[in-house]
């Protein structure tokens, strides 16, 4: 994304493209005026532990950052703990009969962790995407309506989530991610994955995944698809295997986080630990030296001196 002329733009933002002045190397405003004179580069980066907790404290001269190989001289670094808005999309298909309970009692643990300015987006994975709410700081009516979801049809996965980051241009805050909680199950989408990842890279939106293990790669005639009285087809049988495959990939390219869930406790602490990851973040900001237009995929890769930690970031952008 690129800002041109002047504005006002809040620095905590997620990774995106934008042209700014002068700033400060350790710290910058909540919200500022930049003129545009020079390209930066905003890469939101979560720090996390042997045990997948989130790290703080870190300082920017304990990270390295990397576009396209080439080490990179960080201009702006600092925490980020800023309002968020997050897209819930849960699986509520007919593959997710026998654990709809859990994906619920996730869901509703994650909006519990709600700040008083965080706003939620309900979406649900059936056999067509469906948008359950606008986005809405009324947590309470969010959580009857996730109460109300009933379990059935297909699984228009990559559909759903490809409606959610669309959704997520409606977003009032800068901080913004999709939490999805699924098997990984698709067979009725429209879009295909390679179109979901190019859009998510593009989208500027975080993604975070909760892969709930009910059973589908195994042999349960009630598991994926939901067609009773009929055996799965060999194109199910392989969605099997390439969903949660899907999730991770998600996860990894947008700089989110994803955890592998068999019960309730599992997907719950998977659920707190993704919404401390996702307000508890490190903004880093650089200036590449290579700054024309150009539609060009750059790679970044960001790497810490901290020992036995885990970094997670965006794996690139598109220049503009």
């Amino acid at each position: 994304m690129v800002l041109r002329t002047e504005l006002l733009f809040p620095f905590l933002a997620l990774p995106l493209l934008f042209t700014l002045g002068k700033s400060d190397a350790q710290s910058v405003p909540r919200a500022a005026t930049f003129r545009t004179s020079t390209r930066m580069v905003l890469v939101p980066v979560t720090v996390i532990d042997h045990s997948g907790k989130t790290v703080m404290g870190l300082q920017a001269k304990d990270f390295n950052i990397f576009d396209d190989q080439t080490p990179q001289r960080i201009v702006s670094f600092a925490t980020q703990d800023a309002p968020c808005s997050a897209g819930l999309v849960l699986d509520v298909s007919g593959s997710m009969q026998s654990t709809l309970g859990v994906v619920k009692e996730s869901a509703r643990a994650f909006v519990r962790t709600a700040s008083q300015d965080d706003e939620f987006l309900l979406l649900t994975v059936s056999t067509q995407p469906a948008a359950i709410s606008e986005f809405t700081t009324d947590t309470e009516t969010l959580e009857e309506r996730i109460a109300l979801a009933r379990p059935g049809g297909f699984t228009a996965l990559v559909d759903t989530v490809y409606l959610g980051l669309n959704q997520m241009r409606k977003a009032g805050n800068p901080q913004r991610a999709l939490v999805i909680v699924s098997d990984g199950m698709e067979n009725h989408s429209r879009y295909s994955k390679a179109e979901l990842l190019r859009v998510a890279l593009e989208a500027d939106v975080q993604i975070y995944a909760i892969i709930i293990d009910n059973g589908a790669g195994g042999s349960s005639a009630n598991t994926i698809p939901f067609r009773p009285g009929l055996i799965k087809k060999p194109g199910d049988q392989a969605a099997e295997r390439q969903g949660p495959n899907l999730l991770e990939a998600l996860a990894d390219k947008t700089g989110g986080l994803y955890f592998h869930a068999r019960n309730d406790a599992q997907a719950k602490e998977g659920m707190m630990k993704a919404g401390q990851a996702l307000r508890n973040e490190y903004m880093i900001a650089y200036q590449p030296a290579d700054s024309e237009p150009s539609g060009k995929w750059h790679r970044i890769r960001v790497k810490s001196t901290v020992p036995k930690v885990n970094v997670h970031a965006r794996s690139g952008y598109y220049a503009p």
